[in-house]
């Protein structure tokens, strides 16, 4: 006779279980994260029996020489580190509407000239699918199409058509009978993702799983769903942006330091081939308050215009506000341009943005930032053939950038023909044919740059 189900407290963030329910989960300290849930205990045996795995030596374990499935776009296989490895598990994160079932779309489509392509959908209905893949002119394609949320009848359509590729759309949306709650809760998320890894590690297929974000941009559901798969990928970007950012915050088949830029048109997402190019298309020139930086992103330099309004406020309080920034960054070289550069932000309100929806966080990029804001101060342009690097501290001095060399080519290749750079940056610069001036402080980079008396 089957066990009862009982009651447990579970908590959305983590996913520690409680007999009653507390107000602040004493795991993870989340408060009010706990959600009434009906546990079932699961069978004990998990579809058909599988002959026991022996044991083997480190040494006679054969090395991995099948080569990655490629997806036909390039800068998703840089980001994935070559390409798709077979059994592993991916985790596709972003925003609502931002292109994670455009670009996995995409990707089937290369996928289904090489064998069949399983895509379920717990979402949109196959001819909904089917709507978008016209739309994107791949109609034709040989993909196979599952509308289901059942994760016993999933598995089993994977084992019998044995796919070369397979994408769930969405984690969020399966459910197994073994677990008494509804789809999307922790214990679901939990039990769901451990069946899927079962079944990509045992028949060799690779699973993409597609997942939804929390308001603060996380994975929706416990941390340990990113501990379970292989690689956690993030879709970036503003929803009314054209420009999509795709990262690896976790790959074990390659580098986490490698981003894919994307533009989103009629036909799908399109790959960029010059990111620096594009983001810098419909730049400002000879306006107070916007500069340019050369980024790194992995191994690929990347130039971003760095644009600060700076106004009177109107009420007591200063407001600041970044996009694309870091805001406590943004507040914290602020004060050192009151105190280190004799700016007086104290009455003015500052607004920070990075154009084309990109959010760097490296502190490369803290020199531009300044000097955004004092071109934006001093209502007095920056010569637009001048870009900016440099790490600014607390003292006001500059520290020096990694891999100045290849960011210094990237912007004489664009045509800029100036560098203010770190003072100890000078011999990093690699062969660069531009005049790099160097800065020992932000005050002697101010000066430099003509925004300081």
């Amino acid at each position: 006779m089957p066990k009862s189900p009982s009651v447990a407290f579970v908590c959305q963030q983590c996913g520690s279980q409680y007999p009653k329910w507390v107000g602040r989960c004493p795991s993870c300290n989340g408060w009010n994260t706990l959600v009434e849930e009906r546990v079932v205990a699961p069978p004990k045996g998990r579809g058909p029996a599988r002959a026991p795995r022996l044991p083997v030596a480190l040494k006679d374990v054969p090395a991995d020489t099948q080569e990655r499935l490629s997806t036909g776009m390039g800068e998703l296989d840089r980001v994935l580190g070559g390409g798709i490895v077979r059994g592993s598990l991916v985790l596709l994160g972003g925003d609502p509407g931002i292109g994670k079932s455009s670009l996995l779309m995409q990707a089937s489509a290369h996928l289904a000239s090489r064998g069949t392509v399983l895509y379920v959908s717990g979402e949109e209905s196959a001819a909904q699918v089917k709507l978008r893949a016209t739309r994107f002119g791949l109609g034709a394609s040989e993909i196979l199409m599952l509308a289901e949320t059942d994760l016993g009848a999933v598995i089993e359509a994977i084992r019998r058509i044995r796919p070369v590729f397979t994408v769930i759309d969405s984690i969020q949306t399966m459910s197994s009978d073994a677990i008494g709650s509804a789809a999307g809760g922790v214990a679901q998320l939990r039990e769901c993702t451990a069946r899927f890894l079962e079944v990509a590690k045992g028949d060799d297929v690779p699973l993409f799983l597609v997942g939804h974000v929390t308001k603060e941009g996380a994975v929706a559901g416990p941390r340990v769903l990113e501990h379970i798969v292989d690689a956690v990928l993030y879709l970036e970007g503003e929803r009314f942006h054209a420009y999509r950012i795709l990262r690896a915050t976790k790959n074990r088949f390659g580098s986490t330091d490698e981003v894919g830029v994307f533009e989103m048109a009629e036909t799908g997402l399109v790959e960029v081939a010059n990111p620096s190019e594009a983001f810098l298309q419909e730049r400002s020139r000879g306006v107070p308050g916007s500069v340019v930086v050369p980024t790194v992103e992995g191994t690929r330099p990347l130039l971003v215009e760095v644009q600060a309004l700076v106004t009177r406020t109107s009420f007591g309080l200063p407001r600041r506000t970044a996009n694309g920034a870091d805001l406590q960054r943004v507040v914290l070289l602020l004060a050192v341009l009151a105190k280190r550069a004799g700016l007086d932000l104290g009455s003015h309100d500052v607004y920070v943005n990075l154009v084309g929806g990109l959010r760097v966080r490296e502190p490369a990029v803290d020199l531009a930032l300044a000097a955004a804001v004092a071109s934006a101060l001093r209502d007095r342009a920056a010569d637009p053939r001048t870009i900016f690097v440099g790490e600014l501290g607390l003292g006001g001095e500059l520290r020096r950038v990694p891999r100045l060399g290849a960011r210094l080519r990237e912007a004489e290749r664009l045509g800029f023909t100036r560098a203010i750079v770190p003072a100890g940056s000078l011999a990093d610069r690699d062969g660069a044919a531009l005049e790099v001036v160097g800065a020992a402080d932000l005050r002697g980079a101010l000066v430099a740059a003509g925004l300081a008396d």
